[in-house]
This record gives structure tokens, C-alpha cells and sequence, in this order.
């Protein structure tokens, strides 16, 4: 999908896939900064570990404490540190490392767009408390849901949780476990439904998907998961992941080049890639 994006936006540059080992990081993010290159996504588990790797954190990675995607920068003639990309012939020395967060919004943007729900004033259940679910349970509680019920394997991380959004949200009502009534949205933050037989990720005896508005899986390969399928039985709103995937690369492609990602034709090519055109 970045390619496709850059290719409508006319620039002369190419995105790349690289596996890179968690001892490793710090070594290919100076890497990329010796070979200047424009910026880097990274993806799990490097999300965390590059909260210390980077010079300089936007509000974004700050807030929701974790970095997927960084952009190099250099002063320009005016000393003001500016991305690489707006630099023709030379660029100056030194060059620093600047982290994003572009996950959270894409998560609370997909979950809008695709399941047509408002989150003001909702009820939410959310599944996991791992990394993709602090984040979603963060960005949930900034955009003003009323009610999150947080429910993780762990049932410690999930209350460590709760802790930090009643602290940071103190607007919204924070539980761990089940709700005794209906929520307008269960989000799917587990890794449940990655694999051919994998179960439901929650404990039917505690919840019911009649009680579910709309259902959103984070998983987004394959394209329905045990849940969706589920969910879709009874009648429910249903979404994947693709979108959210979508949006966080939109957003890192507009950070790097300082315009507007062609969503439409990263959408189709992200699509087609994902799902070979048959979704």
C-alpha cells in the first residue's frame, strides 16, 4: 500500500520490508540513519523497545507510549529541523531520529468509519491488555467512551491498566472483567482468531454476542475470524482490522512526505495484497 501510495503521489522512492531481530534495533535504526534513509514503520514487538532509540519523541509517541513509525530529520538552512525528504542535493549533518504514534488514531478512525458507531459516550468491552489493547483502552478513554471493561488473561496487566486510564481519564468508568449488561462495541485486541482453530477470545459463560452492538477484531488475516463469523450469526456489526491498518500507514506515509495519502489507492492495493482482490 505505500508503494501504491507513493507512486500516486509521484515520488521517486520505494518502501521497503526488513526482519530485524530485537537485539538489533538499535543497529538498523543507525543504519538507516547513516544510509539516510526517509523514515522506517516498525512493527511488534519493536514498538516498545524504541521508545529509548529515538532523539526526539512527538506528542503522539509520548502519549500513547509506544513509537511505530520514525522520521529522520536535518536542520535546514534556517536551522529548523525538517524530514529528509523536503532535502535536495546534500543533506547536512547531523541527522536525528524523530518517533511517531500512528496506531492509535488509526484504531478509534477504523472502528468509526467501518462499524458507523460514534464512540462518545459508549460501552465498551475490550479483549487484551497487551500492547495493541493498552493503546486501543488509551485512545477508547481519550475519545470519551462512557463506560471500558477491560478483560485480559493476565488479570493483572488488565488492572494495571485500569489504574493508569482512570488516572489519566478519570471521566471514564474503568472495570475489569465482564459487564452485567450490553456494550456497544466488543474490540478484539488478542491474538485469538489468528490461527485455523482457534476459539472464541472471550468466556461465553460470562458474555453473549446478543449483548454486542458491534464487533471489531483487530485480526485482519484471515478476514473473518471465529468471532466475526459469530458475531455476524447474530445479526451484529461486524469489522476487521484492515482498515486500522490502512489508517496507520496513511498516517506514517503523510508524516514522511508532509502531504496527503492517497487512501483510496493504498486502500485497493493493501486490499489485493492482503486478500488477492477477492474482498
Amino acid at each position: 500500500m505505500q508503494n501504491a501510495g507513493l507512486a500516486m503521489l509521484n515520488l521517486n522512492w520505494r518502501y521497503l520490508a526488513f526482519e530485524v531481530h530485537p537485539d538489533h534495533l538499535q543497529k538498523a535504526i543507525e543504519g538507516a540513519r547513516a544510509m539516510k534513509f526517509l523514515g522506517l514503520n516498525l512493527t511488534v514487538p519493536h514498538k516498545l523497545l524504541a521508545l529509548g532509540m529515538v532523539d526526539e519523541l512527538d506528542e503522539s509517541g509520548r502519549i500513547w507510549g509506544a513509537v511505530n513509525t520514525l522520521r529522520f530529520e536535518a536542520r535546514n538552512g534556517a536551522g529548523e529541523w525538517r524530514p529528509l525528504g523536503e532535502f535536495s542535493g546534500d543533506i547536512p549533518e547531523p541527522i536525528r531520529c524523530r518517533g511517531f504514534n500512528t496506531d492509535a488514531d488509526a484504531i478509534t478512525r477504523s472502528i468509526q468509519e467501518d462499524l458507523g458507531l460514534p464512540l462518545g459516550g459508549t460501552r465498551v468491552l475490550l479483549l487484551g491488555a497487551g500492547g495493541a489493547g493498552r493503546t486501543a483502552a488509551l485512545k477508547l478513554a481519550c475519545d470519551g467512551v462512557k463506560e471500558l471493561f477491560l478483560v485480559n488473561r493476565t488479570r493483572c496487566k488488565a488492572e494495571e491498566l485500569a489504574v493508569e486510564i482512570t488516572r489519566r481519564y478519570p471521566g471514564v468508568a474503568c472495570r475489569v472483567g465482564y459487564p452485567t449488561g450490553g456494550v456497544d462495541l466488543l474490540l478484539n485486541a488478542t491474538s485469538l482468531g489468528l490461527k485455523p482453530g482457534d476459539g472464541l477470545p472471550f468466556d461465553t459463560r460470562e458474555f453473549d454476542l446478543g449483548r454486542a452492538g458491534a464487533v471489531y477484531d483487530m485480526i485482519y488475516r484471515p478476514a473473518e475470524t471465529p468471532l466475526l463469523a459469530a458475531a455476524a450469526r447474530q445479526g451484529r456489526r461486524v469489522a476487521n482490522g484492515i482498515g486500522m491498518l490502512l489508517y496507520q500507514g496513511a498516517k506514517a506515509l503523510e508524516i514522511w512526505t508532509g502531504r496527503p495519502a492517497p487512501v483510496a489507492a493504498m486502500r485497493t492495493a493493501l486490499v489485493h495484497n492482503v486478500y488477492g482482490g477477492t474482498h
